[in-house]
């Protein structure tokens, strides 16, 4: 057991603890949790032929206990926790797999449900010394009529910062009440005002809203974390009394939800850029500060900073508040559309060509269906159609690719190689004449056929690099929702096995959004981008992990990553291969080693997963 301190606020990267082994076997290195709210506990088996242990921390990192718990009282809150997981870890046990055997008791013994935060954070909420810097803030609190009693609140809460805004303005949809509380300035929200009127003589604005109950070091940590920069969010407890636990700046999401929401700290030059003059209603400042922000430097305090009220449009109401101001003449709305643009992604005129390239070896049933969807299920229409096989020896596959070549969409390419997914990839889309390569499993099934559209708009964005498929079992279960950097330790599916339409926390899961890496089960990326990061890395990742890499080269090159839930397939998850066993086994593990030396930093904070997440279970659980 070990327990720490980190005082990092902005991006804090997780711990990693490496231990050596004396019998020959490889190091394991364990991804520690994030000290997100100041203390972060870890609980880990440790292997009995262990002879030293290593931790590698940022330079806030302050080890404060080191101890240790018997293995029969883990196994005894096992299964006063979860009798069916205790069964499972015995069995996990018996058989050797060590590896197995430790998460199935760290996802029972060491993660918390997110419902659970408040008691979670209990424990792990410790005192901040942040000092309070020269900025100088002014509030802004966005009220309507009747709101004076959580004005009230959130007034006194303001007092009791320990850097104490310079000013503090309420400005009121309609009249001023009749005895304004002292303690700020009041006025009536003037759709006419200019930028300048909100900050006056300050160097940065805070939005709230009256009833928002800042935490005493709120507006230091976010002056702290706005040096240099244009904005600053940090995380929130919401009215329901559910955290929302943010990720790092990430502006499709920003724009499909208005996910930062408060508290906000926006720079004064910022403001000046960005916001329209004159200010329009009051609705339509939050909306022009989320889409001007797109290209912002934007910085994210991973802790609930505040308890915010109730906001006072829902996702329908703001959506018909954008698409109003949207229509309108005036040059405030002007601006809302130069930013709301880059929701809309339409396709190229004409559309470019899609080359659809598939790895196959035998499975008639497999190639058979992949095939009736690309070619006779799918809306899009300019496809050209690539077989990669690996020396297939089945009679009727074969037979059905004498029927294939018929198409003048199709060709195959027949390669008796020895296995490696990555150069098959790599030799389709050397065949490849379409603009936009989709890489597709020959395990997946098309439901609707719209899916190609929806990954093409996508990957047609200028900023995009690779685009993912949201990716169901044959039980309706999510398989491919985006892929968690760090999640198991490398690299994993967040949320795997949960409900086909589970909404994901803040709602991520309803609307595309950026994500570190995505599968190659079905996958889209331009000819250019692919070519320009010299495709799938064959030779380090020939099996695994060449997707997630391919993603994190496709982002250190400037090109994000997107997950898109408008384009849904179905995916049995290798279910032409099989598990690895054995010396499939020991190939894996040599390929995750390479993949965690080369992405370690990522490895250590994935920018859209919380430092306070699991790493340990399928993501949204309390680490």
């Amino acid at each position: 057991m070990l327990s720490y301190r980190d005082g990092a606020v902005v991006a804090p990267r997780r711990p990693i603890l490496r231990v050596l082994r004396g019998s020959g076997e490889a190091p394991q290195d364990f991804v520690l949790p994030g000290a997100s709210l100041g203390v972060a506990h870890w609980l880990g088996l440790i292997p009995p032929d262990a002879r030293e242990i290593r931790l590698c921390a940022g330079p806030g990192f302050t080890l404060e206990r080191v101890g240790a718990r018997r293995e029969i009282e883990v196994l005894a809150q096992c299964l006063l926790r979860r009798p069916w997981r205790f069964v499972g870890a015995l069995y996990e046990r018996v058989r050797g797999s060590e590896r197995r055997y430790r998460d199935t008791l760290r996802g029972t013994c060491a993660v918390t449900p997110l419902a659970r935060f408040d008691a979670w954070a209990a424990a792990r909420t410790g005192p901040n010394s942040i000092p309070p810097g020269d900025l100088r803030i002014r509030c802004l609190i966005l009220a309507r009529p009747g709101e004076t009693a959580p004005l009230a609140a959130t007034l006194e809460a303001l007092e009791a910062q320990t850097q104490r805004p310079e000013a503090i303005c309420v400005a009121w949809e309609g009249a001023p009440p009749a005895a304004p509380d002292a303690r700020a300035l009041h006025r009536s929200w003037d759709e006419r005002a200019d930028t300048k009127d909100l900050v006056a003589g300050s160097q940065a604005l805070c939005l709230l809203r009256p009833g928002d109950i800042p935490e005493p070091d709120a507006l230091a940590l976010l002056a702290q974390a706005l040096e240099g920069g244009d904005l600053a969010y940090g995380d929130a407890i919401g009215s329901d009394g559910r955290p929302r636990l943010k990720p790092d700046w990430s502006p499709d999401l920003a724009l499909a939800t208005g996910y930062p929401g408060r508290p906000l700290l926006a720079s004064k030059p910022f403001l000046a850029a960005s916001l329209p003059a004159p200010l329009g209603p009051m609705a339509q400042m939050e909306l022009a500060l989320e889409m001007a922000a797109v290209s912002a430097r934007v910085a994210h305090v991973a802790r609930p900073l505040a308890r915010t009220a109730a906001d006072p449009l829902d996702a329908p109401a703001r959506g018909q508040a954008l698409n109003s101001r949207l229509k309108a003449p005036d040059a405030a709305a002007a601006a809302l559309r130069d930013g709301a643009v880059q929701l809309l992604w339409p396709l190229p005129d004409p559309a470019p060509t899609v080359s659809i390239v598939i790895p196959s070896r035998d499975r008639l049933d497999l190639i058979t269906r992949v095939c009736r969807g690309v070619l006779q299920e799918t809306a899009y229409a300019p496809i050209e159609l690539i077989i990669v096989d690996n020396g297939s020896t089945d009679p009727a596959v074969l037979a059905h690719y004498e029927t294939l070549r018929r198409d003048p969409r199709v060709r195959i390419r027949i390669d008796p190689q020895p296995f490696n997914f990555a150069a098959m990839v790599n030799d389709g889309v050397a065949l490849a004449s379409g603009a936009v390569i989709v890489l597709l499993n020959n395990d997946v099934a098309v439901l609707e056929p719209g899916w190609l559209d929806a990954m093409v708009r996508q990957a047609c964005r200028p900023e995009v690099g690779a685009v993912g498929a949201k990716l169901l079992y044959g039980d309706g279960t999510l398989q491919h929702a985006g892929v968690v950097v760090g999640l198991g330790g490398r690299a994993g599916h967040i949320l795997r096995r949960r409900p086909g339409d589970t909404p994901g926390h803040l709602g991520r899961l309803q609307v595309a959004h950026e994500v570190s890496a995505v599968t190659a089960a079905c996958l889209a990326v331009s000819r250019a981008k692919y070519q320009a990061v010299g495709g799938f890395d064959a030779e380090s990742f020939p099996v695994d992990f060449n997707d997630v890499d391919f993603c994190l080269r496709l982002g250190a090159a400037g090109w994000k990553s997107v997950w898109t839930p408008d384009a849904t397939l179905a995916h049995l998850e290798s279910v032409s291969r099989g598990p690895s066993i054995g010396a499939e086994r020991a190939r894996f593990e040599r390929e995750a080693a390479r993949f965690s030396e080369r992405w370690r930093d990522v490895i250590r904070h994935d920018p859209f997963y919380h430092p306070a997440l699991s790493l340990t279970t399928f993501g949204e659980d309390l680490e």
